[in-house]
């Protein structure tokens, strides 16, 4: 978008908040960078100019606006939509890769050299991945410096970066302030530090957003010692890569409100940019339900309850162990079946607020798994075990970066998964907006009462016209059903 100028510069003059995240304005005479909502009074034309993203203002040498803190707007929601090598680039550096395995550990995980990410994301995001990196911890930097009393020494190695002094000179250059005056001069109203070592944030997302079936589905399949709902938060224990973390995120009229308690502080990041993509929250619902509305019989259900996200997973191959624990039974049995396992090959937690227990067994652990232990049919365990084995082996690789096609021919070709399943696992754990489950039971119970046709093949045309945005239609028409997934806890 930041290459239409005619559009930006509609949408500053119009501090069209829709559009935070899509593009950012440097203005050349102050030398800073603003979101596009930003409350002053928008500079003359000539004098802005339109990056991609905050790395590359960084980059082109402009500082972040103390007004409208663009680095905390919402992600663009491009790299939701696509799943092109940019967009995988994008969540695996949001999912901290970078920090921890640096560039080459990036190209291994995507498949290409070094060379060709560099070129890709210069060309498209006017930064390399370095670049996007470093304003990522610069990011996480002043959120630890604003929100917790943590030395400075501390929160420069939790943010990722690998000495105080690049720390001391990262901050002062995108923020146009040493870190104590950074500390100093904040006033409440983005995080706060929190009783018992939390971190309590608000985390921002377009409007509108219904939060009932985004929080129903997941406290309704909640996995118990896992998740739970309580004090109108959903909360779950999150495995991390330096440690473990439990998140308690509740909806607000205006955000998320997010506490998060860290077994250590380098995850962060991580566990922020998680708990984003688990809600759903750098979506564009104006796209989104434009597109879907324009369908007559879709037209009365977005008009009634619109902004539904696609309640998704905040670890990729749990949730496809859960997938194959779902088939062909219903919520309450798939959440035993997953609790036994939980129980039985879980890591402990503790959690003096509250109810959870332990972190989901990782494949490695359910790859030991005596088969005959499992009270399920014969056919599902060997799902299960094969799945699990693939996944312990790194033969099949679930996460951020996954490519959606070639993940989901991949699934198909274990014993026991069907359409159903790899589409579950490519809507929800994969996050392809267009993935579509003709087959549902829901989905096409709710079809029917539309009008919609209701054959798996007669469904799959009719919804070739909302495309790319099958996953959301998916989530109106389930909305139609009584189900507690469709409804927001009490």
């Amino acid at each position: 978008m930041h290459t239409d100028a005619e559009r930006c510069l509609r949408a500053v003059r119009s501090k069209d908040s829709r559009f935070d995240g899509w593009f950012y304005t440097a203005v050349v005479t102050t030398g800073i960078y603003c979101r596009p909502s930003c409350p002053v009074v928008p500079p003359k034309p000539g004098n802005m100019t339109f990056y991609p993203s905050a790395a590359a203002c960084q980059r082109a040498g402009f500082r972040a606006c103390k007004r409208c803190r663009p680095d905390a707007s919402p992600g663009s929601p491009e790299w939701n939509r696509r799943a092109d090598l940019t967009a995988r680039a994008m969540r695996l550096i949001g999912d901290g890769v970078v920090d921890r395995d640096g560039v080459p550990g990036l190209a291994a995980r995507l498949g290409y050299s070094t060379r060709q990410i560099e070129r890709h994301l210069l060309a498209e995001l006017g930064a390399g991945p370095l670049a996007l990196a470093r304003a990522q911890r610069a990011r996480t930097a002043r959120l630890l410096i604003e929100t917790t009393p943590l030395p400075m020494a501390d929160i420069a190695f939790a943010a990722g970066f690998s000495s105080v002094r690049a720390f001391n000179d990262t901050v002062r250059e995108v923020y146009a302030l040493s870190p104590s005056r950074l500390r100093a001069r904040h006033t409440p109203g983005g995080g706060q530090a929190a009783p018992g070592g939390a971190l309590s944030l608000r985390l921002p997302f377009r409007a509108p957003l219904n939060p009932d079936n985004l929080f129903g589905h997941l406290v309704a399949t909640a996995v118990p010692g896992v998740e739970e709902w309580r004090d109108g938060a959903y909360r779950r224990t999150l495995r991390l890569p330096y440690g473990h973390g439990i998140a308690a995120l509740a909806p607000r009229p205006d955000h998320i409100a997010c506490r998060l308690t860290l077994s250590d502080p380098r995850d962060l990041a991580v566990a922020i940019s998680r708990c984003r993509r688990m809600l759903d929250l750098d979506a564009d619902p104006a796209a989104v339900d434009g597109q879907l509305r324009a369908d007559p019989l879709l037209a009365p259900l977005v008009d009634g309850a619109p902004g539904r996200r696609v309640p998704r997973t905040a670890d990729e191959a749990e949730f496809a162990v859960r997938a194959v624990l779902g088939q062909q039974v219903s919520t309450a049995a798939a959440r035993t079946h997953a609790a036994r396992l939980v129980i039985a090959h879980g890591d402990a937690v503790d959690d003096p607020e509250g109810g959870l227990t332990h972190l989901f067994p990782t494949a490695e652990a359910l790859a030991g798994v005596d088969p005959e232990t499992l009270a399920m049919p014969r056919t599902r365990r060997t799902t299960l075990t094969t799945l699990v084995s693939r996944l312990a082996d790194g033969s099949l690789a679930l996460g951020a970066g996954s490519e959606w096609a070639g993940t989901r021919a991949a699934l198909l070709a274990l014993p026991g998964f069907g359409p159903w399943t790899a589409d579950i696992i490519a809507m929800r754990a994969l996050g392809d907006p267009d993935a579509f489950l003709p087959t549902d039971l829901g989905v096409r119970r709710a079809a029917a009462g539309l009008g919609l046709p209701s054959t798996p093949a007669a469904l799959t045309a009719r919804a070739a016209a909302w495309r790319p945005w099958r996953a959301y239609a998916v989530q109106y028409l389930w909305a139609t059903d009584d189900h507690p997934i469709n409804f927001l806890p009490e």
